[in-house]
């Protein structure tokens, strides 16, 4: 039997007829960049996440970089952020020309840690403090952060919330959709996203007039008025044609968390009656709407062995992150070290991702348990 970590082409088959219309009739206008795809877009997803704006942008990167631009962070700044993400995160920072400074992450969800952050800053000089700007929690494999912890922090120091919900659309922590809560929220409509385009795309959520000015400025080259620009920005334009596949897609979405809900619960179900639970660490659903863009499992022992064992059976999975930010290569210049964020560093070589996508058969999913209960026992 195979079972890949993800099969995007069982969920075109279901939107097959109205993303073809929908195609004709762009490549039959010949209006590709921006325009009423894009705008009707920002309305659905602004209206979804529960925010009073969203920009669409060229990729959930560039929705973490305008962010940061038109928070007029940039050179001399610092951004907290966890050390444990995709690499957009931090680089986007240094991208900006600010700093990355690396916290730890909670060792049940495996999102930013609260208490982390708080000795981050106390271990700060009183100069290096001046220097701080922003928090960057991310949303981690559909989960929200602890945001009430995180959102009085930033108030403390008077800091820039960004929150990096690339994997989180739909999220909420107590009733708040992920995205509402800081001043952006900055999503990601790569292919493999819950809520994924047919190329890259992004968007950009905020509750602030200010900061949809400025975000809608920024994307097009600092430019409201077509060659005459107010400040230096970037082509941060989302296509038409992602929009509106994006579009047709958000009318499922809902269906499709529901389906990895029950996905994830028919796992725990396996994994118990397999015996397996004091071998695996299953997902903390610690807030009250996890959308379960991955399912990530965590394995005391030979994490490797058993990928290699479960790729040889046909069966897809992924390691969501094997190297810690602070352990990078192009990041030795912030000259962390190994110990530093230990709770990271367990988390990316003990953690496994298995497939989870809504079209997933229970067959396949006992199979993949059967597999994983042959490895161990």
């Amino acid at each position: 039997m195979k079972v890949p970590l993800l099969d995007l082409k069982l969920q075109y088959q279901a939107i097959k007829e109205e993303v073809l219309k929908v195609t004709e009739e762009i490549f039959e206008s010949q209006y590709f960049i921006l325009g009423p795809h894009v705008e009707a877009l920002e309305k659905e997803i602004a209206e979804y996440c529960s925010s009073k704006h969203s920009v669409g942008v060229s990729s959930g990167t560039d929705a973490l970089l305008i962010s940061l631009m038109a928070a007029d962070i940039g050179a001399g700044d610092s951004v907290i952020t966890p050390t444990y993400t995709f690499f957009a995160t931090a680089g986007s920072i240094a991208r900006a020309g600010a700093t990355p400074v690396f916290a730890d992450i909670d060792y049940k969800t495996y999102n930013i840690s609260s208490e982390s952050i708080c000795r981050v800053i106390d271990d700060m000089t009183v100069e290096e403090r001046g220097k701080l700007k922003a928090i960057i929690p991310v949303h981690l494999y559909g989960q929200c952060c602890d945001m009430d912890s995180i959102l009085e922090i930033a108030e403390k120091y008077n800091l820039v919330v960004i929150e990096d919900a690339a994997q989180a659309i739909g999220a909420e922590y107590k009733a708040r959709r992920a995205g509402s809560m800081g001043d952006f929220g900055c999503f990601s409509f790569f292919p493999s996203k819950n809520l994924g385009a047919f190329g890259d795309g992004g968007i950009v959520t905020t509750n602030s007039d200010e900061f949809f000015d400025r975000l809608r400025l920024l994307r097009v080259h600092g430019s409201h008025l077509k060659y005459y620009h107010k400040k230096v920005g970037g082509n941060f334009r989302l296509d038409a044609l992602q929009a509106a596949i994006v579009s047709i897609k958000l009318n499922y979405l809902d269906g499709w968390t529901e389906a990895r809900q029950a996905n994830a619960d028919k796992y725990r179900e396996l994994f118990i009656d397999a015996g397996l639970d004091n071998i695996v660490n299953l997902p903390t659903e610690k807030e009250n709407r996890h959308i379960y863009n991955q399912f990530v499992i965590s394995l005391k022992e030979k994490r490797d062995d058993l990928r290699i064992f479960l790729n040889d059976s046909s069966i897809g999975t992924e390691v969501y992150y094997p190297v810690p930010m602070h352990l990078q290569d192009c990041f030795s210049y912030l000259n962390y070290k190994k110990g530093d964020f230990p709770v990271s560093e367990y988390a990316a070589s003990h953690t496994l991702a298995l497939p989870v996508y809504p079209e997933l058969s229970y067959e396949q999913q006992a199979y993949v348990v059967e597999k994983i209960k042959e490895f161990y026992l």
